[in-house]
């Protein structure tokens, strides 16, 4: 592990930690509930190897915390949920494909999420980016990994990773005050390398009316770090590269274009709403966000806590 991801990971492991030192002197006994955390990055940015090395670390000594990770990838629409999305909003191009608020099974997620809250045992979801030649498919039932089974640790913290978790819904005045900007930058041929104003105002309207339902998910979670980049650019890039390994893993996936395309339909949300999650998602809760800006080689250039 190079010196960049050690540092995140120190950082990130010394924020949990005090937060369950915080949780577990707020519980009246010795029974607590199941912490959750959510960690936020953009595409490729690297926050589910980060996760991974966060959940290795906390589940060893001398912390010895059973730890679960979910990613909301996993409850993307099933490949033949999507094929149908798709066709009942043939105009919509933002929904075409998985990825945008409304391309996931919240059933599922809220499901899942309250199985493990009540400690009982939970089929984890899983997902196969790589099947029908990139588009992806959720992978069969039988395949999902158990959690809290008999004579199994029971889970005391859940880690959920995803590149929208945190996202707040806008206003409609403010939705149509961002879009209109973006808009405008991209007829007056200012340079614009966004999304959003190649888009019309119903598509992305429709993304934030479903992002809505979302805060069913976010309104569980106890704690959030926002792996955030300097640059939302670098998310063309970085995807570029987690492609590339998959298909040298899988033996399948997405080309070159095919990922730019893809990243295209991600951007409006990143463009509308970053900026409210970099300002926080917790009212009237300081302290249970973290905010590590990282640079386009992935290294933190600032530490922001909130």
């Amino acid at each position: 592990m190079s010196d960049g991801a050690n540092k995140k990971l120190e950082i990130c492991v010394s924020f949990i930690l005090e937060q369950l030192k915080i949780q577990n002197q707020r519980c009246s006994n010795d029974i607590m509930d199941p912490f959750f955390l959510a960690m936020n990055g953009l595409q490729g940015a690297g926050k589910s190897h980060l996760v991974s090395f966060i959940a290795s670390t906390l589940r060893k000594d001398p912390y010895n915390i059973a730890t679960t990770v979910l990613s909301i990838d996993d409850f993307y629409l099933s490949n033949a949920d999507q094929t149908r999305l798709a066709k009942t909003h043939p105009n919509n191009p933002l929904v075409h494909h998985r990825g945008q608020p409304s391309t996931h099974d919240l059933e599922l997620a809220t499901s899942t999420l309250a199985s493990l809250r009540a400690g009982h045992e939970t089929s984890i979801p899983s997902y196969d980016k790589s099947a029908f030649g990139g588009k992806g498919d959720r992978v069969t039932q039988s395949q999902w990994v158990k959690v809290n089974e008999d004579k199994q640790q029971q889970v005391k913290l859940v880690i959920l990773e995803g590149w929208c978790l945190g996202f707040r819904s806008l206003s409609e005045s403010r939705l149509r005050e961002e879009w209109e900007k973006a808009v405008q930058a991209r007829v007056e041929g200012v340079s614009y390398l966004g999304r959003l104003g190649h888009n019309r105002l119903e598509d992305v309207r429709y993304l934030n009316e479903a992002l809505k339902g979302y805060d069913v998910v976010t309104n569980q979670l106890d704690a959030l770090i926002h792996l955030d980049a300097e640059d939302l650019q670098y998310v063309y890039a970085w995807r570029l590269e987690q492609e590339a390994m998959l298909r040298e893993e899988k033996g399948s996936g997405m080309t070159d274009e095919e990922v730019s395309k893809f990243v295209d339909g991600y951007y409006p949300s990143y463009e509308l709403f970053t900026e409210q999650l970099r300002a926080g998602v917790f009212e009237g809760r300081k302290g249970s966000q973290l905010r590590i800006v990282i640079g386009k080689d992935r290294n933190i250039k600032e530490v922001v806590h909130l």
